[in-house]
């Protein structure tokens, strides 16, 4: 990605592009070699290759050099703290596992920076495409420097929703199976991607029309929440409440769409 694609970030924003960029510039020689990298399996559909210890470790060399007072909330290396704790980057070096060892070209870092209580800054990359999204608080959402707002159409049956699938011991498949029957005779489309990342920022960018995902982790929603509502969406859990970080469980869209989803399948 040229700099000037980021030339009105803020300065916290260019120490998040050059640590993602420099990441994924590994990440894409590593996609080009995927049949020699060294894979482990952790359970059932559930993979951690090479290539993501190796982005995660680049990610946190970055950002402690442009911010080393910053703590770390990691996929795989889990909680460093800093000595500013007010201030913590929650990672996910490589959203789509699944997808990348199978040489589909759709996945994502993540990043996202919390403040407090609060996400402030996100960035969510695929290196593959070279589609940068990114926000931070009160300044709106963009994909490299195109300005974005969620889908305007008001109508379920003419709504895109994506959603994630259970797989082997992770999830609920009884409450997403319930979730999933209630969806399908309303909507036009429903959408699995493999990277709940991307889902989220293709909402912010109008390619989704509403959202619905759970048993996720932080590091897959906290920079793509931040990017729904600066592009004019909304985000809840299935309670209605402001929580999906903690529980995993999101329901998001445009106004409408949003408050469609909540009352057909929130709790």
């Amino acid at each position: 990605m040229s700099s000037q694609r980021m030339m009105t970030s803020s300065a916290l924003l260019n120490v998040m592009v050059n640590a993602v960029q420099k990441a994924g510039r590994a990440m894409v020689r590593d996609f080009g070699e995927i049949e020699h990298l060294q894979v482990s399996r952790k359970s059932l559909g559930d993979f951690v290759s090479t290539a993501d210890h190796r982005s995660e470790k680049i990610l946190v060399e970055e950002l402690k050099r442009g911010r080393p007072e910053f703590g770390f909330l990691l996929e795989e290396g889990g909680v460093i703290a800093g000595k500013d704790p007010e201030n913590t980057w929650i990672i996910d070096p490589l959203d789509g596992t699944t997808n990348f060892l199978h040489g589909i070209p759709h996945f994502a870092i993540n990043v996202a920076l919390k403040r407090k209580d609060e996400i402030v800054a996100g960035v969510t990359y695929n290196p593959v495409t070279d589609e940068f999204y990114w926000s931070e608080k009160g300044s709106g959402t963009f994909m490299n420097q195109r300005r974005l707002r969620v889908s305007g159409r008001r109508n379920l049956d003419e709504a895109l929703i994506a959603t994630g699938t259970p797989f082997g011991k992770h999830g609920n498949s009884d409450l997403f199976l319930k979730s999933f029957q209630k969806l399908v005779p309303v909507v036009s489309g429903i959408r699995r991607s493999g990277s709940a990342a991307l889902d989220l920022a293709y909402l912010a960018a109008g390619r989704l029309d509403g959202l619905m995902v759970m048993n996720m982790s932080i590091w897959d929603l906290a920079a793509g929440s931040l990017m729904i509502r600066e592009a004019g969406g909304y985000c809840c859990d299935f309670d209605g409440k402001q929580d999906f970080l903690n529980t995993g469980n999101m329901i998001a869209g445009n106004e409408t769409i949003y408050a469609e989803l909540k009352a057909l399948i929130g709790k």
